[in-house]
């Protein structure tokens, strides 16, 4: 970011450092971790992220208790409702292949403060996560042998009765985290390890599901006798998707590891591509045999699978499906401890959490310290906790990431790339961007729309006027040439980026308005018929409008690595749905988000702000440089500017020089 200028209010200098944006490295592919994951390592840790606990226990309570066999339908609509989200983390891990997902995404392009908070808020939805599958984890172990550990831990142990926490601790829970968390401290290949073969295992006891099941299939468990196939209707199939979007949760783990792929500009779109659509067809084939096997209605909602083998006389078959349900729970537990610790090292390592987490072993090239203090945390979590009550908490989080890293992308494809100068990274999040120019060749440093215009040199300045002068194409971020004459004196002034970046906060506004009319119109504000109309229609118009204003600017179209389909289109679609799944969450859950933000916000101010290697960059001795400014008149004036760490200039110093002022007059005469 620019320094502030003198005189501005200590306000707006810290409104400055709190939207400040990360400045990429030239070389974003030099890291200090390990880059040695394939495509293959990234698409199992893509299954495994989605393919968990919820194939063996969502599948037959969406079934049983909110849609019938029609969860095929809602796991349909929940895995497109998915893609949007996987587009945008696709395009971004292959853009900027550095470990931090969400968090990072934000960082390079919405600003510091809201990259700390979605980094805040992505810390505790793993720790809840993975405390909330271990927990998982051992009652389901548990069940197999008759609840005896449970039993004796009551028993021999202890067992409490406080709000909030468990009835009794779960040392296995605990146990399993801790264990996990020293194997994957080991390094990278370890875990991806030990992913394959979880997910190998997982995925060819599914097959046995499947292949299995269909032979035990009778079609009329979907017939009127039993209930039809959609006994709740279009409403029920609508609140079973919104349950099931949840399952496809875990993809961005593919995005946290791209500072540690080979070639992460292909493999993460691949990977991401090709993990989801095995995910969501794994959950469509798995609830269609569960709900041809046996009736929807009779479904056990805890081990729905086992079950059904159990009553149609293969109760052995329910051993093989309990192994696949601890191995796909093993796999989720793996995801969320080799995410967690990089998120926070990317944190770390930007200055904005504790120093001592981005530190990373000489031999194993991944930071020990965040794994295993993080690691320690979750076993306490998931030891003590009662996490029933704060499983929904999962959920917001999830969204809000969701919801900023589609944002991001309408944002970093109409913002148009920014020079630094030399000796300085550029903020251009593209890989393939090619480097700034050395200050010798032809470079314009202020916007053309400006009436002073800076150049290098002034031998610069007579070769760019006519080429300025002949140039027709649009940059980006720019109003289009076809929408010049009938928007050019409204918006024609405004910086590159500047309106598509507006009518991204409008399209967030409009989306969460018309949500809340949507969603609490009617039954909890009670409006009447017309006002809720009235509402709906400018609510949507806005959203529109902001959709047409931001398709009328030229957009980014020279990157060589994956982009989002159909930008603002998708992007908008999927902030859409998030929002609309965000207001369907209980109040509890939004208090419970308010105080972990107040909790966030009183560590950046505390420490994060201090410590930001932005707010350090800006601070740094600046390099000096001289500058030429021609005038409207065409004189010269010469410059003694200091070059700031985003390339931006600073020209408090003038000094006119009367020689070059003369040639200005006489170019300009002879023009």
């Amino acid at each position: 970011m620019a320094t502030c200028p003198r005189g501005c209010t200590p306000a707006v200098r810290l409104c400055q450092k709190l939207n400040r944006l990360k400045i990429l490295e030239d070389d974003m592919m030099a890291t200090s971790l390990k880059r040695c994951l394939s495509t293959l390592d990234l698409t199992l840790l893509g299954v495994g992220g989605m393919v968990g606990s919820g194939l063996y226990v969502l599948t037959g309570t969406v079934a049983k208790d909110m849609v019938g066999p029609a969860v095929i339908i809602s796991f349909i609509f929940a895995g497109i409702a998915s893609l949007l989200a996987a587009f945008c983390y696709a395009e971004f891990g292959a853009r900027i292949p550095k470990t931090g997902s969400a968090y990072m995404f934000t960082y390079v392009s919405v600003g510091e403060i809201w990259a700390f908070l979605i980094g805040w808020n992505v810390i505790l939805e793993n720790m809840i996560g993975g405390a909330a599958v271990a927990r998982a984890w051992s009652g389901y172990l548990d069940s197999i042998f008759n609840h005896a550990i449970q039993n004796f831990t009551e028993t021999h142990i202890m067992q409490w009765n406080v709000p909030f926490l468990a009835h009794y601790p779960d040392l296995l829970a605990a146990g399993i985290l801790i264990v996990a968390s020293f194997f994957i401290s080991f390094g990278v290949q370890v875990s991806s390890y030990l992913n394959h073969i979880f997910s190998v295992i997982s995925m060819g006891v599914i097959l046995f599901i499947l292949v299995f099941g269909f032979i035990l299939a009778e079609p009329a468990n979907w017939s009127q006798k039993e209930g039809g196939f959609a006994p709740f209707g279009l409403s029920g199939i609508l609140a079973g998707s919104a349950t099931c979007f949840y399952a496809f949760v875990g993809f961005d783990v593919i995005a946290s590891s791209s500072e540690e792929a080979k070639n992460p500009q292909k493999a993460v779109p691949i990977a991401t591509a090709i993990s989801l659509g095995l995910a969501a067809t794994a959950y469509i084939l798995v609830s269609t045999v569960l709900t041809l096997m046996v009736p929807w209605h009779s479904l056990d909602p805890n081990s729905a699978l086992s079950d059904a083998f159990f009553r149609r006389g293969y109760s052995w078959a329910g051993v093989i499906v309990a192994i696949g349900s601890i191995c796909a729970m093993n796999t989720v537990l793996l995801c969320n401890l080799f995410s967690l610790p990089r998120i926070v090292y990317a944190m770390a390592e930007d200055g904005l959490f504790f120093q001592i987490f981005a530190r990373v072993n000489p031999v194993t090239k991944v930071p020990v310290n965040a794994i295993l203090v993080f690691g320690v945390l979750m076993a306490t979590m998931a030891l003590i906790f009662d996490l029933e009550a704060l499983v929904q908490f999962l959920s917001i989080g999830t969204l809000l990431a969701y919801s900023f890293v589609a944002a991001s992308v309408i944002v970093l494809r109409f913002q148009p790339d920014k020079t630094s100068s030399k000796g300085t990274a550029s903020t251009s999040p593209n890989p393939n961007a090619e480097p700034s120019p050395a200050p010798s060749e032809s470079q314009t440093i202020t916007e053309d729309s400006g009436e002073l215009k800076q150049y290098e040199s002034f031998s610069d300045k007579l070769q760019l006027v006519e080429r300025q002068a002949s140039q027709e194409r649009r940059g980006v971020g720019q109003l289009r040439a076809y929408w010049e004459p009938y928007l050019g004196k409204l918006l024609g002034d405004c910086e590159p980026g500047e309106v598509v970046a507006f009518c991204v906060l409008s399209l967030i506004v409009s989306s969460v308005s018309l949500c809340v009319v949507l969603e609490f119109g009617i039954k909890q504000l009670q409006l009447p018929i017309w006002s809720f109309s009235i509402l709906l229609v400018i609510f949507s118009s806005a959203l529109v409008l902001s959709l047409a204003l931001i398709w009328i600017h030229e957009p980014r179209t020279d990157s060589k690595t994956f982009q989002v389909p159909l930008v603002p289109l998708t992007p908008a679609a999927s902030i859409l749905i998030n929002v609309f799944l965000m207001m369907k969450l209980s109040h509890l859950t939004w208090i419970r988000f308010s105080v972990w933000i107040a909790v966030g916000l009183f560590v950046y101010f505390g420490y994060g702000i201090w410590h930001s290697k932005e707010g350090m960059r800006e601070l740094q001795p600046k390099d000096m440089a001289a500058r030429y400014v021609v005038l409207p008149s065409g004189s010269l004036v010469e410059t003694v500017q200091s070059v700031q760490p985003d390339g931006q200039v600073d020209t408090s110093a003038p000094h006119i020089n009367p020689s070059a002022a003369s040639t200005a007059e006489e170019y300009a005469g002879k023009r």
